[in-house]
Parts: structure tokens; C-alpha cells; sequence
């Protein structure tokens, strides 16, 4: 293999930059040209394609955010769309792909191989943490820390005023953030997509704390809660509780998503960024490099996108334990 291209995809994870420099470094230490394509799929499909070189990721390892952009492109998910990546594709001599991204990212790389047969490799890039063959997602640990700071912050505020305080955390199909930002910032209840989790369950978890003397309390809840956001998940307790007592509502949105990568996402996204670089040159193809174990494997990116990463049962008991 001679010639590779990396590209980041869906949303921007906190490491995504560490993996781009593992990529082009790794593959120029290789003998390999490489080049960037911005945003996505769209500049797959309108030729937005340069070559790198060692000298074009210094000092990004540290920043948040990608260098060659991200963007959803509804026009690759049609056979049109691909044709024409494909075709722009061949203009430059690229003869495999790195995908730094989640689902969808994946989900396309799957259809260009099966139609084109450009081999991809994968790096999980994600806040979510919620792809099947890894143990961590890049951009995880960082999105846990940025939620448990703000947790931390709100629990001195509902302290001091006596408040129950709702904070939503992302998460639309995974409680990866929330069970571990909630755990470490020490919340009475977490609310998470993975389980059900009934309005009595959440009023009966206060009504034990306020017999306790309980004056305050966190609740996390995950974007994908069946039970609806923290603002409606508030409203509905509100009217099973006492007036009096003194709820709010947080919303951390997406400064989760953004920020200086942990030293913990800068070396798992430059293990993986290597790591698909050398798959690539070892034959591997639609798959995705991830960490089990602390060992580097490769999954089916099929596999990756149709199996469900369960959440861990023993991180929820430990939340009701420890919230006594």
C-alpha cells in the first residue's frame, strides 16, 4: 500500500487530533504518502483531499477538536454520492482509508467497501462510548472529566441551598457518561437509556434520603432516558413531591464534547491512530481498531455497528450502594 487517506467524521471527539498526527506520522515512519480529507465524507465527494507530511499535525496532540473538520453527509449515504467519492478517490492514487468516527462513519465505510472495495480501518472516535470491539472510545475520558467538573461545581451550589439538582449529560443511546460521571461525582440516582428506571423508583431514592436528613441530592440522567430529559423528568417529580422542595434543571450539551484531551484519550487515540495505519498494511480491511484488555484488536466494522455494547450492571449497583 502506497498511498492512504484519513478523514474524521460525525461528531468531534476530545483526541480526534491525537489520532489524525498517529496516522500521519505513522504512515510517513512507513514509507506511506498520506493524506487528509476535510470534512468528511463531503470533501470525500467534492475532492477536498491534500497531502500531509510529519511537519502538518506538530503541536495539535493537545487541542480538542479535529483539524480537518467534521461534517454528517446525507449525499454519501446514496450510490451517487460514493460513486463520485470514489471516483475523486482514484484521481489521487488512494488506495486505503483511516475513518476516525462512530456508527455512521462506519456504517459508510461498510457501503463504499462492499461497493468500491477501498479498505477502511476504523478508529473510534466518540464521546458516547458506545461501539461494540473496544473498551474505550476516543474522546471518553476526556467527556467524562468535563461532566464530573461541572458535577462537582453544582453539587457546592445545591449544598449550600438545600436543591435537587437535575443534570443531563449526552448519551441519546449510551449511559457510558452518565454511570461514571455519576459514580465519581458521588449522584444519589443515575437515570441511563440502557434500563428503565420508573418516576416512582426516582421519588421513592429522595424520600429515603430526606428521612436520612438529606438536604440535597444530584440525579444524572443521560440524553436517551426513557423517561424523558431532566427538564420533564423534574416536572413529573415535582408533582408527586412536596411544593417546597427546590429543583433545577442543568443541561451540559456539548461543552462535553469539546476541550483539552486527557492524557488518557491522547494515548489511547495515538495507539489507535497507529494502529490502524498498520492493520491497513497488514491486509486488514473493514474493521476498526480498538482496545480490549489493553491489547489492540480489530472488529468487523459490521460487528461494531449491529452489536450492542452493554452498560456494566455492577456500575449501576455500585451507584445505589454507594448513594446510601
Amino acid at each position: 500500500m502506497k498511498r492512504i487517506a484519513v478523514f474524521t467524521s460525525g461528531g468531534d471527539a476530545p483526541g480526534m487530533n491525537a489520532c489524525i498526527r498517529a496516522v500521519v506520522r505513522g504512515a510517513c515512519y512507513h514509507g506511506i504518502d498520506v493524506f487528509g480529507i476535510r470534512r468528511g465524507y463531503n470533501g470525500m465527494i467534492n475532492g477536498d483531499i491534500f497531502q500531509m507530511s510529519s511537519h502538518s499535525v506538530s503541536n495539535i496532540v493537545q487541542r480538542g477538536g479535529t483539524i480537518l473538520k467534521s461534517a454528517r453527509s446525507k449525499e454519501f449515504m446514496t450510490v451517487e454520492g460514493r460513486q463520485q467519492a470514489y471516483e475523486q478517490l482514484q484521481k489521487f492514487g488512494i488506495e486505503g482509508l483511516v475513518a476516525i468516527g462512530g456508527n455512521g462513519t462506519f456504517t459508510g465505510a461498510t457501503l463504499f467497501y462492499d461497493e468500491f472495495g477501498i479498505p477502511t480501518v476504523g478508529a473510534p472516535g466518540t464521546i458516547d462510548n458506545d461501539l461494540y470491539g473496544t473498551d474505550y472510545t476516543i474522546g471518553f475520558d476526556t467527556a467524562v472529566n468535563t461532566a464530573l467538573e461541572a458535577i462537582d461545581k453544582i453539587r457546592d451550589t445545591a449544598d449550600s441551598h438545600d436543591r435537587i439538582f437535575f443534570i443531563e449529560v449526552m448519551g441519546r443511546d449510551s449511559g457510558y457518561i452518565a454511570i461514571q460521571s455519576g459514580i465519581a461525582g458521588g449522584a444519589e440516582l443515575v437515570m441511563v437509556p440502557e434500563v428503565l428506571t420508573p418516576i416512582s423508583e426516582v421519588v421513592e431514592t429522595l424520600r429515603a434520603g430526606w428521612s436520612r436528613q438529606k438536604s440535597s441530592s444530584i440525579i444524572i440522567v443521560a440524553e436517551g432516558e426513557e423517561e424523558g430529559s431532566a427538564s420533564e423528568i423534574s416536572e413529573k417529580i415535582r408533582k408527586r413531591v412536596q411544593s417546597d422542595i427546590d429543583m433545577r434543571v442543568t443541561t451540559l450539551g456539548h461543552i462535553q464534547r469539546g476541550g483539552v484531551p486527557t492524557a488518557y484519550d491522547r494515548i489511547l487515540a495515538s495507539r489507535l491512530g497507529l494502529g490502524a495505519v498498520e492493520g491497513l498494511m497488514n491486509g486488514q480491511a473493514n474493521v476498526m481498531a480498538g482496545i480490549i484488555n489493553n491489547e489492540l484488536v480489530y472488529t468487523p466494522l459490521k460487528d461494531t455497528i449491529r452489536l450492542p455494547k452493554p452498560i456494566s450492571e455492577d456500575l449501576l449497583r455500585m451507584v445505589k450502594i454507594l448513594s446510601v
